[in-house]
């Protein structure tokens, strides 16, 4: 059996009994994505869709004096140019209190870390334009953006009508 794969300091994976924690950093999250009301995640869908016996994404949480203060939710992709698997960042969110003190950089290296351990090729994310702070240290980490390359998106009822085509 192989040995477990160490995570920083203060980051763990996320347990089902993390499920309200998740959402209301989530929550937080689209507040400071100034999308206060685009949420519609439900605890119970969280616990669905991570947890549950058709789990599709995974979530790693920062944790201090038994608090949960930061989370990162990701899921695993396929690149057909590399052959190999990779991990998308949905999303990460340290509580404004609880930034400059290694919670983010933490998560980037736990995610790096199960990419290796795991043989993927790639991690991935999107960031806001807007949001230079994050820009900043992610590049700072040595992530670059993908120029060239736009995000393409089709929800809700566009959705459904490109469905019933």
């Amino acid at each position: 059996m192989a040995d477990p794969l160490e995570l920083p300091a203060g980051i763990r994976e996320a347990t089902v009994e993390d499920a309200a924690d998740i959402l209301r950093l989530v929550r937080e999250l689209a507040t400071y994505e100034r999308e206060p009301d685009a949420v519609a995640n439900t605890a119970e869908l969280v616990e669905r869709w991570l947890f549950g016996a058709d789990a599709v994404a995974s979530a790693l949480v920062a944790e201090l004096d038994g608090r949960v203060v930061g989370v990162a939710v990701w899921y695993r992709s396929y690149s057909t140019w590399t052959g190999a698997p990779g991990i998308y960042l949905e999303d990460l969110f340290v509580e404004p209190e609880h930034r400059g003190h290694g919670f983010g950089r933490a998560f980037l290296v736990a995610l790096a870390r199960i990419a290796l351990d795991r043989g993927y090729q790639r991690f991935e994310w999107v960031v806001l334009d807007w949001n230079t702070p994050a820009v900043g240290f992610y590049e700072a980490l040595g992530a670059r953006p993908m120029k060239d390359w736009t995000t393409y998106r089709v929800e809700g009822e566009r959705l459904a009508v490109l469905g019933a085509l």
